[in-house]
């Protein structure tokens, strides 16, 4: 959306300062200055000499506007007297708040060229034709919707009335019943042949049953069975130690005279 009808308004910017901008100097406070730029037209500001990261301006300009021209370009920089001047950082203005409401006082903010922040300037935009009627331009691809309006269908024929509503009335009744007790008829029908079981005790007895096992001990005798004897203690046991041991020993060998025989080696005995 653009304004039509700025060219050759007169827009009032006033630079009041600037908030946390890059430190470009290492051992004395920074120098910094403040650049407009609208379209071919450039503005720039007197220097903060000390003014450090947080320099005041309170600068007034008046821009001519522009038909076609919604922002503008603001850049801060660092004032040297040896040296050239350092870049401290740049931004964007958009006028569509100024140029629609006739004021606008917010900061803007500042980022170096490699896209960090590098801080913020404030500014203060007055536009004193907003308030004048200004046309608003719609792109064709962008058309103002309107809302289709419902077509009243009258019908043919006259609609009949509603009809009343149906009225009930209250239905009474009374508590007591108008029938008496049922008569006993047990004389009209013949006894049972079947009798009534026999009572049971209570409580039943328990299941299963107790029995009687283990059978109680008996007095009378009962004949036992054939058995072996009792194993008797053998007169040679434990067995006598290996090799046995005799009473008499034997000798032992005696030298035979024929014993070792007599060969062709006996003499080196």
């Amino acid at each position: 959306m653009s304004i039509i009808g700025i060219q050759g308004q007169i827009l009032e910017v006033t630079v009041v300062g600037c908030n946390k901008l890059k430190d470009t100097e290492w051992i004395s406070k920074q120098d910094p200055y403040v650049c407009l730029e609208y379209s071919s037209a450039k503005y720039r500001t007197k220097t903060c000499t000390d003014g450090g990261k947080n320099p005041t301006f309170n600068h007034k300009f008046k821009l001519e506007l522009i038909e076609g021209y919604a922002e503008i370009k603001i850049m801060v920089w660092n004032e040297n007297i040896v040296t050239s001047h350092k870049f401290i950082g740049s931004g964007r203005v958009l006028l569509q708040k100024v140029l629609s409401q006739g004021f606008d006082d917010d900061s803007w903010p500042l980022q170096t060229t490699s896209g960090r922040y590098a801080g913020e300037v404030k500014l203060v935009l007055h536009y004193s034709n907003a308030l004048k009627p200004a046309t608003t331009s719609f792109s064709p691809s962008a058309l103002p919707y309107v809302t289709p309006s419902i077509p009243q269908v009258v019908p043919p024929f006259p609609i009949p009335p509603p009809a009343p509503a149906a009225t009930y009335s209250a239905v009474h009744y009374s508590s007591s019943c108008p029938y008496s007790s049922y008569p006993n008829c047990s004389a009209c029908f013949p006894p049972s042949p079947f009798s009534a079981p026999p009572p049971t005790s209570y409580p039943p007895p328990p299941y299963p049953p107790t029995s009687n096992y283990p059978p109680q001990a008996s007095h009378c005798y009962h004949p036992q069975p054939n058995r072996p004897p009792p194993p008797q203690v053998s007169p040679s046991y434990p067995p006598p130690p290996y090799p046995p041991t005799y009473a008499n020993p034997r000798p032992p060998p005696q030298d035979s005279a024929y014993y070792p025989p007599a060969g062709p080696y006996s003499e080196y005995r």
